[in-house]
């Protein structure tokens, strides 16, 4: 290892290994004491707790002109780490693990197996597992491999795609070493923390570094709410545990950042608060069980803020309400701007959602909106997400009959040529027949408009939170509000397939 360091630092410095600087850089990487490479409590607790990290093992058998069947998750566009983002596998279950994926790739039509290695822990003696769905996601055979090397055939109990989990059991002949959740809320930033799993298949790997940060949205599902941290993991480490010097795992070691599939120190866990929940229910149904408020929500900007004469801004930003859904009954409208859910406030978009998969389905919650400038307060009977996506599902594939439209007239303002709907226009720009509104024909490369990403084939449902029939009603809107003095307008307005959502477009 000496030799390794020393041949890394003198070919970093070798412009200048004459006048023996790459032997200064060495030296202090060898002789720095302990304490300068992390506390003595990473040993306890490594010793305490191997045991009860295993190795996953799957395999899938699959033609062998198929590639593997998980794909890559695709990350939303404009996500900061587009470039960058990596799962631990590449496939959707598994590359995994060291990439050794023995895949026995032959040369003819016969099907062919594909083996791949991730990580889990025992969270019950019993024989339960917590890992990611991502690592056994279509395998065909399961086997957790642990730390003295007994092999066991596991079956999934439960899993989750939205936070990427999975609950597995096996049948031991004697209980086994289990580890507990800690509490990931009390985490601080520097804190030292230990991953332990399977990198590259190499099985009981122990690294150490510390909480770089918390709370990370990478933009890869709903509930996003990461730990960052710089210990070493790679692929393979998916669904390992992170322990604190306490010996608890506060977090399921889940995706890095990797421009070249190796560790620079930027890996994100699952917190202990998230995983509780969801293991919780998986052990108890099989599956989850999340509330539901049935609106579509998007973030509260300065500019929106402004338009709604909402200070500071925050909340979320009611953009569609379900009609099947229990937001509607309680009076919730698209436009208003959810601050408080179940007495937590809700500072920016993204809590919401998080805070309302918590709450048990079935309760009366209220809900704090405000509305045209003023504070009101709704009682909301949530409903069941995983019902709510089933009926939304099947109310899209519902088709209704067109019905007339009124006769163009177009009009420009504000960077945006404007048409009143009708068979044609909709035909052109594959409208569903439930979208109505003033259609967007055309749009000003320089306008506000265009930076807003609204383009042709959009459609104008409402200005100012109130529904428009024509593009006159819009003009005359424009132009009262640049009367009052309003720097901004709010326009609400619907893609082809109907999803709404508020842009705020300045007046001056």
């Amino acid at each position: 290892m000496a030799a390794l360091v020393a041949r890394v630092a003198a070919r970093a410095c070798r412009p200048f290994a004459a006048a023996g600087i790459a032997a200064a850089l060495v030296m202090p990487l060898l002789t720095a004491p302990a304490q300068a490479r992390g506390p003595e409590a990473i040993t306890e607790v490594a010793e305490e707790v191997i045991d009860a990290v295993v190795n996953i093992s799957t395999s899938q058998k699959m033609d062998s002109k198929s590639g593997p069947s998980g794909q890559m998750p695709q990350l939303p566009p404009g996500s900061p780490f587009e470039e960058f983002f990596d799962e631990f596998f590449k496939n959707r279950r598994g590359q995994g693990g060291g990439d050794k994926e023995g895949q026995n790739r032959e040369r003819n039509n016969s099907p062919r197996r594909v083996n791949s290695l991730g990580s889990g822990f025992v969270i019950d003696p019993s024989g339960l597992i917590a890992t990611n769905n991502h690592v056994i996601s279509d395998a065909d055979e399961i086997t957790a491999i642990f730390n003295d090397g007994t092999k066991l055939k596991a079956e999934v109990v439960g899993r989750d795609t939205k936070t990427d989990m999975a609950l597995l059991r096996v049948k031991p002949d004697k209980p086994l070493k289990a580890v507990k959740f800690g509490d990931s809320d009390k985490l601080r930033l520097g804190e030292w923390v230990i991953a332990i799993g399977n990198p590259f298949g190499l099985g009981g790997t122990v690294t150490a570094g510390i909480v770089s940060a918390r709370n990370r949205d990478i933009n890869s599902g709903p509930y996003d709410n990461y730990i960052q941290t710089d210990a070493s993991i790679n692929r393979g480490n998916s669904g390992g545990p992170l322990f604190n010097l306490n010996g608890d795992v506060v977090g399921i070691n889940t995706a890095i950042i990797s421009p070249s599939g190796g560790s620079i120190g930027i890996g994100f866990a699952v917190p202990s608060k998230t995983a509780i929940a969801v293991m919780d229910q998986l052990k108890e149904f099989g599956e989850t069980r999340r509330g539901w408020l049935g609106v579509r929500i998007q973030q509260v900007t300065d500019e929106i803020a402004d338009s709604l004469n909402l200070k500071p801004a925050r909340g979320a930003l009611v953009a569609g309400v379900d009609e099947k859904g229990p937001s509607k009954p309680a009076g919730i409208e698209a436009g208003d701007v959810i601050v408080k859910f179940d007495g937590r406030d809700i500072k920016e978009m993204r809590d919401l959602p998080r805070i309302v998969a918590d709450t048990p389905v079935g309760k009366d919650v209220e809900v704090v909106i405000i509305r045209k400038g003023k504070e009101e307060k709704k009682t909301v009977k949530l409903g069941r997400l995983e019902d709510g996506e089933k009926a939304m599902k099947a109310s899209a594939e519902k088709k209704e009959e067109p019905k007339d439209e009124a006769k163009p007239a177009v009009k420009q303002t504000l960077g945006l040529d404007l048409a009143n709907l009708n068979d044609e226009l909709r035909k052109r720009y594959k409208l569903k027949d439930t979208v109505k509104g003033v259609v967007i024909t055309a749009v000003d490369p320089n306008s506000t408009a265009a930076e807003k990403r609204l383009t042709a084939g959009d459609v104008i449902v409402e200005v100012a939170q109130e529904p428009v029939a024509n593009a006159e009603d819009i003009q005359k809107r424009v132009e009262q509000m640049k009367k009052d003095g309003r720097k901004s307008a709010l326009f609400l307005v619907a893609n082809s397939e109907g999803e709404l959502r508020f842009v705020a477009l300045s007046l001056q």
